[in-house]
């Protein structure tokens, strides 16, 4: 029997085996030293040294001064010696039964075996006794003792007998350091030359000269492994035979291994970028932009991005990112890959991913920024003959905070005979774009503006929007002016031009509209005013952003003149549209299934509005007629008012501007009914997100209070028993209260808890004493 010496230690023989020998020193092997092959032979073996001494694979130990050229001639001897012992060593061909080599060893107590514990982890243990009738109870390298089903076990160590537990873990770790795949190509060419098939055992005698314990488990682990060189043949129990793979297949085999090789070191790569950026500070993360100069590098940061948005387009992005959080020592779920985009600095804390998600556009490509600044620098207008000079009018435009942009502005005067006259004065995009431009297609894909806490997105370039469109004081602009007489009843007469003459005062305004007003209401509108909040984050990637939080009554006499003046607006351009067959946008609500008087016994203001709204239906629209509007208390209505901010408004101008040209309009009804259908669309994708990013820096907001700060809330109904829908700083909520509270009192919370990125928001009622 060959003797092997193995890196130190005591080595594992079998009762009826002579004493091995053992060295003292310990190997150490070069792994990068060059393989050497012999021509003569097609063998190829690396050099091992310990110390300044040389050592083949099965060879004795040389003399230190011995020279390289000593030691190949010393390794070819040993060489021939093992294939002398190989030569006893009885190898089945392919044309042989592989029964004679299926023969499966007992299980008996004291047998060191492997076994499979679950599908991902393979264990190496001791048997210990049997549990039942086929199971055995097995004690595992990490000390846990279990009871395993025979079909469990993938190979029995031979020659072992009564093996001690303890020993295991050394026994894997010198089975470790003996393992070298690169011994498989030698066993493989000569296994493929005589096509023969080999086991466990017969390679190591093969590959290490001996077929003891420990070198027949390392075989088995390399066979068992290996995914290039060999294929099993047969298995029986614990028992497998494997054959050399033609070498086209290998080749192939080869070529994908090197190929994952390179993929497993580029993920590596990747994990080590992801750890140092998590360890750095804040201000010292890497910035976005920095994970895009590399393709690959990029590819992985984006399949990470996607599956925090749940967004993958491909099933390789999605298997991409579940490997780095699998490396990363991470859960395969989205708010794994979120939090980790964070942690790196790739995300704000406070990303938005609903704007991710939704996939809104935020920025406008170079290519529509160029043609909105040419539209500023051509000086032509095609109403210029058209227009009147009203600069010497006083306007007034208000408006909400976050307005960049001014739509529109009001003028009033009181006629001879007492009645009103009022103007709309509405900003004027047309004069810039036309109908099927590259700009106005880039609108019509936008649908609207989008405008959120942490900033706005326009629906047209910004520059265009400010410089050349909006109302600004006390500068030129163009404008499209509805002018309407009151009758004392609050009844509209209609006139439409483009910018009429008007003086007016803010007064005249407020009584126009509480004029306007109370008829609408004999007319049956519904008043769904309520309390409504406004959120201004400052530096919204900032870990702590500044949160400016407002609540606005839409009741207010302000918002009333507002309101009631646009409304008046939208009811007067439908009425021309109607008078003079324009197809346009005509918006109506239908709500003659609601009987207000049924509600009346709710206070009125938020809690009677939040009731009516839970039952309205949704809104129409035609595009040849008007149709009634019954929340408004309107015979019709057209959205006129916002032409820089909606697109249907815009259509309204491009219509209505036509006609008055004394042109045909550009769009028929059949027309406008396919465009909306595309802007309805987007417009509801972005109704959602704004709803959603209000919702979560509201509760943000809450979260940072004191735990002791007492908020005041209004109870709108009651949903179960005595948990109460509330309305907290504009955003409804839900809380137990107490016995003795009705709809419409106010109860004294406490915020318990707030999570905005789980959309969690818990409040306690403070009882009084």
């Amino acid at each position: 029997m060959a003797v092997r010496a193995v890196n130190g230690g005591s080595l594992f023989r079998s009762a009826a085996s002579p004493p091995l020998l053992t060295f003292g020193c310990r190997f150490r092997q070069f792994s990068s030293l060059p393989f050497r092959r012999n021509s003569e032979l097609g063998l190829r073996f690396r050099i091992f040294c310990c110390g300044n001494q040389f050592l083949g694979y099965g060879g004795g130990l040389s003399r230190s001064v011995h020279s390289i050229v000593d030691c190949v001639m010393e390794e070819l001897t040993a060489w021939r010696s093992r294939r002398r012992i190989r030569a006893t060593v009885k190898l089945t061909t392919s044309g042989e039964l592989l029964e004679d080599k299926l023969v499966n060893q007992e299980i008996e107590k004291g047998l060191l075996l492997e076994f499979k514990k679950d599908s991902d982890r393979v264990l190496l243990g001791v048997a210990q006794r049997p549990d039942g009738k086929k199971n055995w109870m097995v004690y595992d390298q990490n000390g846990v003792t279990s009871s395993i089903k025979p079909q469990q076990i993938t190979y029995i160590v031979p020659g072992v007998e009564n093996f001690d537990h303890a020993e295991i873990s050394k026994f894997l770790q010198k089975a470790q350091e003996n393992l070298d795949p690169t011994l498989l190509e030698i066993a493989w060419v000569e296994l493929l030359e005589k096509n023969v098939s080999v086991t466990a055992e017969e390679l190591a005698e093969m590959i290490f000269g001996s077929s003891e314990p420990l070198e027949s488990y390392c075989a088995h682990l390399l066979l068992s492994k290996d995914e290039v060189y060999f294929t099993v043949l047969a298995t029986k129990g614990s028992r497998t035979i494997y054959g050399p793979r033609p070498t086209g297949q290998v080749e192939e085999l080869l070529h994908k291994k090197l190929a994952k090789d390179a993929s497993e070191k580029e993920l590596q790569d990747f994990v080590q970028l992801l750890v140092s950026a998590k360890a750095k500070a804040a201000l010292a993360k890497p910035s976005k932009s920095s994970w895009m100069v590399d393709e690959k590098i990029q590819y992985k940061i984006e399949s990470l991005e996607a599956y925090a948005i749940d967004a993958c387009k491909s099933d390789e992005q999605r298997k991409t990112a579940g490997m780095i959080l699998k490396a990363m020592g991470l859960t395969k779920t989205a708010s794994s890959a979120l939090n980790l985009l964070i942690n790196i600095g790739y995300f704000p804390v406070h990303v938005n991913l609903d704007l991710l998600k939704l996939n809104i556009l935020t920025d406008h490509s170079d290519e529509i920024i160029a043609a909105a600044e040419s539209l500023l620098s051509d000086s032509s207008d095609s109403d210029e003959m058209n227009r009147e000079d009203l600069t010497h009018l006083k306007v007034y435009a208000i408006d909400v905070d976050e307005a960049d942009e001014l739509d529109d502005a009001l003028s009033a005067t009181k006629l001879q005979d007492g009645r009103m006259k009022i103007w709309i004065h509405v900003a004027d995009p047309t004069r810039y774009v036309e109908p099927g431009s590259m700009v106005d297609r880039e609108a019509l894909r936008r649908g609207t503006s989008v405008f959120l806490p942490t900033g706005t997105y326009p629906m047209f370039p910004e520059k265009l929007a400010m410089e050349g469109m909006s109302l600004k004081q006390g500068e030129f602009c163009n404008a499209v002016s509805v002018s309407v007489i009151l009758h004392s009843d609050g009844s509209a007469t209609e006139l439409l031009h483009l910018n009429l003459e008007e003086e007016a005062e803010l007064k005249i305004l407020s009584e126009a509209a509480a004029l306007r007003l109370k008829w609408r209401r004999q007319q049956g509108a519904i008043d769904t005013s309520t309390l409504e909040a406004r959120i201004k984050v400052v530096n919204p990637e900032d870990l702590e952003p500044s949160i400016n939080l407002y609540v606005e009554n839409q009741a207010d006499p302000a918002m009333r003149l507002v309101s009631e003046m646009m409304i008046l607006c939208g009811e007067v351009v439908a009425t021309f549209g109607s008078c003079n067959n324009i197809p346009l946008p005509y918006r109506g609500q239908p709500q003659s299934n609601i009987d207000v008087s049924a509600y009346s016994h709710l206070p009125e203001g938020p809690v009677r509005s939040s009731a009516i709204v839970r039952i309205m239906r949704a809104a129409e629209i035609d595009f040849r007629k008007p149709i009634r509007h019954g929340v408004l208390g309107l015979p019709g209505y057209v959205q006129f008012t916002s032409p820089i901010r909606r697109y249907l408004d815009l259509l309204a101008h491009y219509q209505v501007k036509a006609f008055l040209r004394g042109e045909s309009p550009p769009f028929s009804a059949g027309q406008l009914e396919g465009m909306a259908s595309i802007v309805n669309m987007q417009v509801r994708v972005v109704r959602k997100l704004s709803a959603s990013s209000l919702r979560y820096w509201i509760i943000e907001f809450l979260r940072r209070q004191p735990r002791e700060k007492k908020f005041r809330a209004l109870i709108l109904r009651f949903i179960k028993d005595r948990i109460a829908a509330l309305l907290l700083v504009g955003l409804q909520a839900s809380a137990w209260v107490s016995i003795g509270t009705h709809v419409g009192d106010e109860v004294e919370v406490q915020v318990e808890e707030a999570h905005p990125r789980d959309d969690v928001l818990y409040l306690k009622e403070v009882l009084r004493n």
